[in-house]
């Protein structure tokens, strides 16, 4: 049984304990956070763990195998080196440092100690996600042409990253999942309308060498929630709404196929469409699965869906967005 230790317990914090603690192999002993009345609350519904002010209480304890860090993302790094160098295996929430130098250097000392280090990118364990995995890779879509995504919202404003940061991770390791192609470079605009001169609406383009595109349309001011991603193959296309109940998924078997007719040197395009199918979607928590990929990762030693190296390549993206920002949208190109 592994014991497992959670720093932070503010908005994600309780749906970690609660998958945890479902877990046949694994039980939260410890959480840690600096508020006096959220302590309170894990008291109140688990009377068997453990409660502290001092997350360093976890880092010493012989009742704690790993560390789960839901904290704000500047104190990922600090943390996570800490649980690291203490022996814990960690697990870190997105995104899952404030740097591609940081989170490189924690892969090393998690290579070098032989401990297990996973971010928690929640959405790749969805029966949703899972499916598009599996039309792409079976070859029913046929070649992915283009993604685009849009994830807004009205709030909650971030006081330490931008909307970037805070939205876009998730559709980023779902491309990132998605298509098996090394990114090449990111334009990216963005604007704040609040005077500490973080941006609350971003656009975010992903560039690849085949001609691939992908878009990301990130904002906290929308008057309306909108979670939705478009996939076009050559096949077929997709379309990911998150916030249907039950048809998260519609494959619609519709595409077009463009010639050109030298004669008249014109572009001819040919549309074909056909029936829209809604695939049956696996219902089980994506947290619950990626608590379980955490556990078996220790346990068997195998390689997790959100590893590190996932991590990493989206904090590549998002460095490089945040400098074409200030750069009024330059082209960077992507080490």
């Amino acid at each position: 049984m592994l014991k497992i230790g959670i720093i932070g317990y503010g908005y994600w914090g309780p749906n970690l304990v609660r998958n945890f603690m479902a877990q046949p192999n694994g039980k939260v002993t410890m959480v840690a956070d600096t508020r006096s009345e959220r302590l309170d609350l894990v008291t109140k519904n688990y009377p068997t763990i453990k409660t502290t002010k001092n997350a360093e209480d976890l880092f010493g304890s012989e009742d704690v195998d790993a560390v789960v860090i839901a904290t704000q993302v500047f104190s990922h790094y600090e943390l996570a080196l800490k649980a690291l160098n203490s022996g814990k295996h960690v697990l870190i929430e997105k995104p899952m440092t404030s740097t591609s130098a940081e989170c490189k250097s924690l892969i090393k000392i998690a290579d070098e100690k032989g401990l297990k280090l996973m971010v928690d990118h929640t959405f790749l364990y969805t029966g949703a996600v899972q499916k598009l995995k599996q039309l792409i890779d079976e070859g029913s879509i046929g070649k992915i042409k283009y993604f685009d995504s849009t994830r807004i919202n009205l709030g909650l404003f971030q006081p330490d990253i931008n909307v970037l940061w805070d939205l876009a991770p998730h559709d980023i390791s779902i491309l990132n999942y998605l298509v098996d192609e090394i990114p090449y470079s990111v334009n990216a605009t963005g604007v704040s309308h609040t005077y500490n001169e973080i941006e609350n609406i971003a656009y975010l383009t992903v560039n690849y060498k085949s001609g691939f595109i992908a878009h990301f349309n990130c904002s906290w001011s929308s008057p309306v929630k909108i979670r939705t991603m478009l996939l076009g193959g050559d096949k077929k296309m997709m379309v990911y709404n998150d916030l249907e109940p039950t048809e998260k998924i519609k494959v619609y078997d519709t595409t077009y196929n463009h010639s050109t007719d030298e004669e008249k040197r014109k572009i001819m395009v040919e549309y074909r469409t056909g029936d829209v199918y809604i695939p049956m979607l696996d219902s089980k928590e994506a947290l619950s699965g990626m608590a379980a990929d955490f556990l078996k990762t220790i346990e068997q030693g195998t390689t997790p869906v959100s590893d590190n190296k996932s991590g990493l390549a989206v904090i590549k993206i998002l460095e490089a967005a945040q400098k074409s920002i200030k750069q009024n949208g330059k082209e960077i190109i992507l080490e």
